[in-house]
Parts: C-alpha cells; sequence; structure tokens
C-alpha cells in the first residue's frame, strides 16, 4: 500500500463555552471552532503539520450563518488557499465528509484536511433574549449574520398538512412504532431507553468537554416531573436533544506518508478505513414503514461488507443520538447485545447536541479511545428524519487494503402505500404520539393509519381528541398502535373515535 494513499487521523480538538447551569461570556461560533482546530493541530503533535492542511471542510453552523467559514477560519489559521466547502444542514455530515476526505487522500487529491464544526445556541438564545445584537459584539456579520430559515426544512406539504414538522414530534412516530415491532410495550420501551440515556449521562459526567456533568438514574430520566416535562409520548425532556449549547470540534486527517514525514508517533495515528451512506425518502410519509431505517440498514451493512468485518469484531460504536430511537435502530441493526452502551461521548442529551457538528465530537473521542486501547470502531451519523445516514470505520491498525469507503450515498427508493386525504372511516393506527404543553397536559396528537384497502392517511388532532389518545394509552397502559379507529380527516385536523 503506498502512505501516500492511506488517510490517517492525526489531530482532533473539541471545547465548549459555559456550561448547562454556568454561562460563559459571548463567544461567536468562529471563536470555538478556532480553537478547536488550534487544538487538533496541536494534538498531532507536529505544529509545522497545519502548513500541510491543503482543504478545510465545515459542518454547516446554524446558530450563526457564515457564507463562507472556511475562509474565515484558513485566514485565522494563516493558511494559503486552501480547497473548502460547507456541507448543508443534517447531522450525518461529519461522518460523510470524513469519508469524503478519506477519498480524497486514497484518490491523491488532498495529502492533509482539516474538518470543523461548532455552534454557538446557548449564546444565541441568551443575546436574543436579552435584545443584544451579535454583530454588536464584533460577531462576524461581512460574510455571514443571523441565522437564516429555509421553510422546505419542516417538510414536504403532506407532512406539514399532518404537522410532522419538527424532530420531536417525528422521532416518537419511529420509536412507538419500533417498539410495537420488538413487541414491548409503552412502559418496557420507556424504560429501554431510560437505561441507556443513564449510561450515556455517567459517560457525559466523565468527558471534560460536555455541556451536563451531572449522572441521572434510568428513573430520573423515566419519570415525569419539574424539569422533566413530557414532550411528546414516549419521550419526557431529558430523552430530547438538548441543541442549546456552545461546542465546536475539529479533525485533521493527512496521509500516512505526511504524518510520517511529520513525526507523527504510529501510536497516536488513527487509520481512517472508510464508510458508507444511504438516504431514504425525505417524506417520511413516503416511506415503506416506521419500524425500521432502510438507510441505516444499506450503510451499515455497505461499510461493514467493503470492510470484511462483522459487527462483532467492533471494539467501540458510537449512534447518533438525537432521540433515543436512533441508538436502539442501530443496535439492532449491528445486532449487539443489549446492555451494550453505543456512546462514547453522552449523547445529546447530556454531552450536549450541538446541531449538525455533534458526531464530530464522536470522531474525536473515538480516535482517542483508539490511541489508548487500540481497536476498531464504526461512528455513525444521523440527519434529518432518520433520513440521511452515514456510518464510518476506523482503527488502530491499517485495513489490508487501505481505504474501503464510498463518500456518496445510496439513495433509495420506496414503494409505500398511497396517501389519502379527506377520508372518512375505520382505520388502523400504523403509529401515534402525543405533544404535551408546557402546563403539562396533552396538546396536540399525531395519526398515521392504514384504512382497510390499503391506503395511508396522516394527520393531527386537537386537544380534547389527543387527551382522549393519550388516555387510551394509559388506562390501562396498553399501545394504541394496531387499534382500529374511525376516523375523519378534515384538511389534515383529525377526528378519533376508538
Amino acid at each position: 500500500m503506498d502512505p501516500a494513499r492511506i488517510p490517517v487521523i492525526v489531530g482532533v480538538g473539541d471545547v465548549r463555552s459555559g456550561r448547562a447551569g454556568e454561562p460563559a461570556g459571548p463567544r461567536e461560533p468562529l471563536d470555538l471552532i478556532t480553537d478547536a482546530a488550534r487544538a487538533a493541530i496541536v494534538d498531532s503533535g507536529s505544529p509545522a503539520l497545519g502548513c500541510r492542511i491543503d482543504a478545510i471542510h465545515a459542518v454547516k453552523t446554524v446558530s450563526w450563518s457564515y457564507d463562507d467559514l472556511p475562509g474565515l477560519l484558513a485566514a485565522r489559521l494563516t493558511l494559503p488557499s486552501p480547497r473548502s466547502s460547507t456541507s448543508p444542514i443534517g447531522g450525518h455530515w461529519p461522518a460523510a465528509l470524513l469519508d469524503r476526505i478519506g477519498d480524497d487522500i486514497a484518490a491523491g487529491r488532498s495529502s492533509a484536511a482539516l474538518l470543523v464544526g461548532g455552534e454557538a445556541q446557548a449564546t444565541m438564545t441568551a443575546l436574543r433574549k436579552s435584545g443584544t445584537d451579535p454583530a454588536s459584539l464584533g460577531w462576524e456579520s461581512a460574510p455571514g449574520g443571523p441565522p437564516a430559515f429555509d421553510p422546505a426544512d419542516l417538510g414536504s406539504p403532506a407532512m406539514q398538512r399532518a404537522g410532522l414538522i419538527v424532530p420531536t414530534r417525528v422521532y416518537p412516530l419511529f420509536e412507538n412504532r419500533v417498539a410495537h415491532e420488538s413487541g414491548l410495550g409503552p412502559g418496557e420501551s420507556l424504560t429501554e431507553s431510560a437505561r441507556m440515556y443513564s449510561a450515556f449521562s455517567e459517560l457525559a459526567a466523565k468527558n471534560p468537554v460536555s455541556w451536563t456533568s451531572e449522572v441521572y438514574s434510568a428513573k430520573d430520566i423515566a419519570t415525569v416531573g419539574p424539569g422533566n416535562r413530557m414532550v411528546c409520548e414516549p419521550y419526557p425532556l431529558m430523552l430530547n436533544a438538548m441543541p442549546f449549547v456552545d461546542q465546536a470540534a475539529a479533525v485533521l486527517v493527512c496521509s500516512l506518508a505526511v504524518a510520517r514525514d511529520h513525526g507523527v508517533p504510529e501510536d497516536r495515528t488513527v487509520y481512517l478505513w472508510g464508510g458508507a451512506g444511504a438516504t431514504d425518502p425525505v417524506d417520511i410519509l413516503s416511506r415503506n414503514g416506521f419500524g425500521t431505517s432502510a438507510a441505516m440498514t444499506d450503510a451499515v451493512q455497505q461499510a461493514l461488507s467493503r470492510a470484511a468485518v462483522d459487527a462483532s469484531a467492533l471494539d467501540i460504536v458510537d449512534a447518533y443520538s438525537c432521540f433515543p430511537v436512533v441508538p436502539k435502530l442501530l443496535t439492532r441493526t449491528l445486532g449487539l447485545r443489549g446492555d451494550v452502551v453505543p456512546s462514547v461521548t453522552g449523547g445529546h442529551s447530556f454531552f450536549g447536541g450541538p446541531l449538525n457538528s455533534y458526531t464530530l465530537h464522536s470522531i474525536a473521542e473515538v480516535t482517542r479511545r483508539l490511541r489508548e486501547d487500540g481497536g476498531t470502531a464504526l461512528v455513525h451519523g444521523n440527519g434529518g428524519y432518520l433520513t440521511y445516514q452515514h456510518v464510518v470505520l476506523l482503527a488502530s491498525t491499517p485495513h489490508p487494503v487501505g481505504y474501503v469507503g464510498d463518500p456518496e450515498p445510496a439513495q433509495l427508493t420506496a414503494q409505500a402505500p398511497e396517501l389519502v386525504a379527506g377520508y372518512e372511516g375505520r382505520a388502523g393506527i400504523v403509529t401515534s404520539t402525543v405533544e404535551y404543553g408546557r402546563d403539562g397536559a396533552p396538546a396536540t396528537g399525531f395519526v398515521v393509519a392504514h384504512t382497510p384497502d390499503g391506503r395511508r392517511l396522516a394527520g393531527h388532532t386537537g386537544a380534547e381528541e389527543a387527551a382522549a389518545l393519550s388516555a387510551f394509552a394509559h388506562t390501562p397502559a396498553r399501545s394504541p398502535i394496531g387499534r382500529s379507529v374511525h376516523v375523519t380527516d378534515r384538511d389534515g385536523v383529525l377526528s378519533l373515535r376508538f
């Protein structure tokens, strides 16, 4: 194998500013990203290696807009005109971009690249509440400025009609269907989630750049009450991502030849074997079902197959964990034991969920663990509504044939049932959830159902119907999934009668 065509991670850095309950002075995302990038270069053990960087790839920052974040970072690092790119929105991009960098090095298009990302959403929230314009504090605004909003990010017209427009509403639909297909009742599924997230909180408490430092028991996480209100069944607040954080991370990747030229010790070198990605239909209502992720299954199988590795041989698995259903699906896809903790950081709820760049922190921590203990790791990224999936394999030793990844995702199709609007009649509930208001009362129900002739319908309810849907699920404890109801659909607003 040609060392000039073997991609390796040689430096990682991640930082936070402030912490939950301990706010720090306002710092813009670019400042945090610059600190992380400099830390990654220092971590390589060869500051001169930074001068070899010929590409900077940025995961899109959401809390503050930059027209050319890589260019601003290059100026701060005094790098002469590296190639650059900035990703679209999506939590899969850290893994996908790392795979792209590996492909570039393997093809000889690059010899050293920097992958960066970061957010200052905690600071932005505080500044917004105080009426302070970040630009008045000297934040970069030419180019750049306040974050922009694209209505298309809400979802398809059919999803918007049904009210399925934010992650907190959509992911519970997957969770409840997965539990149903796994033969778990609502209580058993919640217990599984709470146990996993309790273990996540223990990991986060040990991580110096995590947003929280408190360890929570499974009972703490599963119990609804002050500070842990129900958001959308079955997820109380502690089972939701925490995006209001100030965190950034950076990863320095180069060829093995460059690493050796700069004296990077072999035990500080982590090999990027490569990965794979897949994309499901963007509209969740046009997918085959809600109990699996075809894209996740495809990405995992392709990555392991190309590397000729069995899931049982993985020493480390880190799952994207915006909501419990995502790591649950990954562990099921990999066939892992139920007691495996699929995280190295502590997940979005406790380590922190810096929007698109969370998985960069996972890559940094996995790199540290592989340096210390050796082995093989799989790092997973998830974007959209379980839409975009990408995994990468990292190891303390080289793969026998070098880089074996493919940064281009497979575009999957589906043969979903026909979506019907304005339906009235009997229907079977495929999946559902109930959203609660801040007063602790059911506010809106969301239902996906199928008609007797196999068509699909979706919509949302008013507060009275939401309360009835919730009451059905709790008195006695049972899942409404699979139950037959009478449905009346009036422009996406559903009336239900069990």
